[in-house]
């Protein structure tokens, strides 16, 4: 398995097992490789748009989609565990990667008003509320952490 593959896997099980998106330097210790190698597999894993990395540090995860590397306002607990993802379309994403009913805790965008959402048996239950993307979707990646 190359490197890259490696270090995507190594996220993503850290944050699976304790919904908090490591660090390079985290990673680089849980995989036993130089930091420096595991800084370019971001690197080249960000080129690929798999990962968002914090402005300003490439050491640091903003993104690993569905998940967020900080908090936002779609909190999504599965089980005893917090997971934050980066859109309410991501906190369903959330319940897929983790293949688990959630609870979704989030907010209206206009009112502020809190909204709760839920997935059960792989599916959310019928709602009436919508979800309304201001920026479309080929428009994304233009600034992904605006978006």
């Amino acid at each position: 398995m190359d490197l890259d593959t490696q270090v995507k896997l190594s996220i993503y099980e850290t944050i699976a097992d304790g919904g908090a998106v490591p660090t390079a330097d985290e990673v680089a210790h849980a995989l036993r490789v130089p930091l420096a190698d595991v800084k370019a597999a971001f690197l080249r894993l960000e080129s690929k748009r798999l990962l968002v990395l914090e402005p300003g540090s490439p050491a640091r995860i903003r993104m690993a989609p569905p998940f967020s590397g900080i908090k936002t306002p779609f909190a999504v607990l599965v089980g005893d565990k917090e997971f934050y993802a980066n859109c309410v379309w991501d906190a369903f994403g959330v319940a897929a990667a983790l293949r688990d009913d959630a609870i979704i805790n989030a907010s209206d965008g206009h009112t502020g008003e809190a909204i709760v959402l839920e997935v059960r048996d792989g599916k959310p239950p019928s709602h009436d509320a919508l979800a309304h993307f201001a920026v479309p979707a080929a428009h994304w990646w233009d600034d992904i952490i605006h978006t």
